[in-house]
């Protein structure tokens, strides 16, 4: 069975592509090969993540495009030219169009730092997520995987994962206990599914998938 070609888009530090790295490295990523890095930042860590492990990457930014139009357009075409078939957003930090989203249904998942649909939508990223999440108290938190559509953070639900939040949390204290004990094991796992399904079906994939996911 042919491994299912994965883009990461990313902006930033790129840990997120770390733990897809070290997941693809050990093993546990099996379906599926990260064979490209993109991102709309040129100074964003990720890249140098991405060259340390022999990932080609490319950096593509609104500025330089014209408009968010042309932006999509350009992303298109690099995602048509290298055959990617999923498409992980790691700390992307740009939301895409439904014309976008809808030319690779299902094929695009993205982790967001909360239990959807608290804390989520547009305006919610970064450390706001924790803040909000500490504002109003809430005992538990965590991280989703979910499918990307037109809506921010309006996908199908793949994985969630609860955290607990402690009297002594700060928001960077949060954000650092939901990545460790949520993302970088969710996101993995989540890209491994996807991968294989998509792998596993082919051409088929959007009709026959049942997507009947787990939580935990």
């Amino acid at each position: 069975m042919l491994k299912t070609r994965i883009a990461v888009f990313v902006s930033g530090g790129g840990t997120n592509l770390q733990a897809l790295i070290n997941s693809q490295n050990s093993g546990m990523l099996s379906s599926g090969e990260i064979v490209l890095v993109v991102s709309n930042n040129k100074n964003a860590y990720a890249l140098t993540r991405a060259a340390e492990n022999n990932i080609p990457s490319v950096v593509v930014t609104k500025k330089e495009c014209g408009s968010m139009e042309a932006f999509e357009a350009k992303l298109l075409e690099i995602l048509e030219e290298n055959n990617i078939e999923l498409i992980v957003l790691a700390g992307f930090m740009s939301i895409l169009s439904g014309n976008f989203t809808s030319k690779y249904k299902k094929r695009i998942i993205n982790v967001h730092p909360s239990l959807i649909p608290s804390f989520c939508g547009k305006g919610y990223y970064g450390l706001k997520v924790h803040e909000e999440a500490l504002k109003y108290g809430v005992k538990l938190t965590g991280a989703t995987v979910h499918f990307v559509n037109e809506i921010p953070d309006g996908g199908e639900i793949i994985f969630q994962k609860s955290v607990g939040v402690r009297p002594d949390d700060t928001p960077e204290i949060l954000q650092e206990r939901v990545m460790r004990q949520a993302e970088w094991i969710l996101l993995p796992r989540a890209v491994q599914a996807v991968a294989n399904e998509i792998a596993r079906l082919g051409d088929e994939y959007e009709e026959k998938n049942s997507y009947f996911w787990e939580k935990i």
